[in-house]
């Protein structure tokens, strides 16, 4: 692990993870590429048995926030994560085989309150709006926003946790 770096893991907290496509190139730009990933976290759920709380994935990067696995650790969940991603995608998202996909790391941090979540759950949910993609989150399917405000089909779903 890189010198610094402290994952606090084992004590029943959430985490918000956020990781991000080489040098931020739009490699999740497609429909397809952005609802394979989703896809792929929802088989990882179960094989891994963590909680979804939340989710968006945009076209450089994603936000998840996410329970500790009971098998392994949110570490091995997001390399996971990336590699399949990768490995499938890699040559769709560019017409070329990309140098790399993912940045090598991810941001991690802990979420201990229910007011932290909720405030994860907002900065994530408003990121395509923010961003330009949309003008309203409901209108970004590749979030767990819908399922919050009951407005519209998830494509995974969220598993409630206070």
């Amino acid at each position: 692990m890189p010198k610094g770096l402290a994952r606090r893991y084992g004590q029943g907290h959430l985490h918000f993870i956020t990781f991000s496509c080489y040098h931020r190139l739009p490699l999740l730009k497609s429909i397809r590429a952005r609802t394979f990933l989703i896809q792929l976290l929802g088989e990882l759920r179960a094989r891994y048995q963590f909680s979804i709380v939340g989710y968006v994935v945009m076209p450089e990067h994603v936000h998840l926030l996410v329970g500790e696995p009971r098998v392994g650790t949110p570490s091995i969940v997001v390399q996971v994560l990336k590699q399949r991603v990768s490995r499938k995608l890699r040559r769709a998202a560019t017409g070329a085989e990309p140098e790399q996909f993912w940045q090598a790391r991810f941001y991690d941090f802990n979420v201990w309150s229910r007011d932290k979540k909720n405030e994860k759950l907002h900065y994530m949910h408003n990121n395509p709006v923010k961003r330009g993609l949309v003008a309203h989150p409901e209108d970004w399917i590749w979030s767990s926003y819908c399922f919050y405000a009951r407005s519209g089909e998830v494509l995974i779903s969220v598993d409630v946790v206070d």
